[in-house]
């Protein structure tokens, strides 16, 4: 290999390890797993960009991250002395750090400039194709998950005890997607991630993900509005003419898909179970914090006080079947509300601290856009994984193997809004260093 291929390939080594986070998130899952080995990498990610910190022999992160990215460790901190044993305690804090203080901290450290920003957001459209194209044979071959009787919800490798595992993904790829198709210089670049966005869209339909469905909406037409109004509009038409193709033209699941749609608004006529419970957990979840306002029941008591709170109209659990595992009963364990889960579990404290800090990296990564001339890509990216992770928050929180994903899109986020060097100059936009 020529000394500068080597040179250009040596330079990527920091951020190889975020790659390979990205890339066993591919691996299929084994059930009831509580760690998976994306899990453990992101444990070996921490301790690399330590060791890349001290031989940079430099300052690792401005005052301004210090505070946004650690104001979580607070409400973490106090809740974790509220659990009902100290192993709910030390998992509860350990997951939590690991999801919004760790790994972002690592990312931030880790990618430098743009081109190092671009290898992970495209290693993320990859290991959403590749979830997605699983996912689409499953629902063409009757071999996902159940869904009204049938296995035909797309859930990737995750299986069926993780349904919004694929979604997730998925939906995180069809943003990253979007975002670079939208603020990419090149047209060659343009095109593929146009291209990478229409087809993640089929997978991302045939999920039945309502949550997802509406943070990818937001955050996709958020960046489009970024961009300006006319291609906003341009997008938006040819969104619109590829559904009818999809949907209308080959039928692609139009029946199931429309009756999941209407599902979206049917909170008070004729609601799902579904539905039912989640309402049902978001009441519970209210009530333990009224009778715990500041500090909350602490953390992963949510299940234990559940049933203390939870209307005669909450199921035992939910049904979940295919995609090669058997019949079985998913306990509700959480509201299935990250905001909700905070307050219930880390009352005010909590809430406050870590929506803060979520919100303080939204609105810097904002500013940072209006600011942006070249990197736009990056820009875009960072600002609509951010947006969709607010707006899911509101039908989901953190759980399961796709969780460290989660992470690493705040990373990504926290690299643009804080970083020293998320606008990188012209020779690293060329990759010379």
């Amino acid at each position: 290999m020529p000394l500068p291929a080597l040179r250009r390939a040596g330079s990527l080594l920091p951020v190889l390890p975020l790659v390979a986070v990205v890339a066993l998130l591919g691996l299929p899952v084994a059930p009831d797993s509580s760690t998976t080995p994306a899990d453990a990498a992101s444990a070996v990610v921490v301790l690399w960009a330590v060791a890349h910190s001290v031989r940079q022999a430099r300052r690792p992160l401005t005052r301004t991250a210090a505070v946004v990215l650690g104001l979580p460790v607070v409400g973490f901190a106090v809740a974790a002395g509220g659990a009902v044993t100290s192993g709910d305690a030390v998992a509860g804090l350990a997951r939590y750090l690991q999801v919004f203080v760790l790994v972002p901290v690592a990312v931030v450290l880790l990618v430098r400039d743009r081109r190092d920003a671009r290898l992970v957001l495209w290693s993320l459209v990859g290991l959403a194709l590749w979830q997605g194209a699983i996912g689409v044979h499953q629902y063409l071959t009757g071999t996902g998950a159940s869904y009204q009787g049938a296995d035909i919800r797309a859930v990737g490798t995750f299986g069926a005890s993780d349904v919004m595992g694929m979604a997730t993904v998925v939906a995180y790829g069809l943003v990253v997607a979007t975002g670079l198709a939208l603020g990419a210089r090149g047209r060659r670049e343009r095109a593929v991630a146009a291209g990478c966005a229409l087809v993640l869209v089929v997978p991302l339909a045939v999920s039945f993900s309502r949550g997802a469905w509406i943070a990818t909406a937001v955050a996709c037409g958020a960046q489009l509005l970024l961009t300006g109004l006319r291609p906003a509009v341009k997008v938006c038409a040819a969104a619109v003419a590829a559904s009818v193709v999809l949907v209308g033209g080959f039928g692609i699941g139009a029946a199931a898909l429309q009756e999941r749609l209407t599902s979206i608004t049917q909170v008070a006529a004729a609601p799902d179970q579904s539905v039912v419970d989640r309402y049902s957990l978001w009441a519970a979840a209210t009530d333990m914090w009224r009778e715990h306002p500041v500090t909350g029941v602490g953390l992963k008591a949510f299940p234990e006080h559940r049933d203390g709170h939870a209307s005669l109209a909450l199921s035992s659990g939910s049904d979940t079947e295919g995609a090669g595992q058997g019949f079985r009963r998913q306990p509700l364990l959480s509201p299935h509300n990250m905001y909700l889960l905070l307050l219930s579990e880390q009352g005010l404290l909590g809430l406050l601290t870590a929506a803060g800090s979520w919100l303080a990296l939204l609105v810097c990564s904002l500013r940072r856009l209006r600011r942006a001339r070249h990197v736009r890509d990056c820009a875009l990216v960072a600002c609509g994984l951010l947006l969709w992770q607010l707006v899911d928050f509101a039908y989901a929180d953190i759980g399961g193997p796709s969780t460290v994903l989660t992470a690493l899109c705040f990373g990504v986020g926290a690299w643009w809004a804080l970083a020293r060097d998320a606008a990188p100059a012209t020779a690293a936009e060329t990759g010379a260093r």
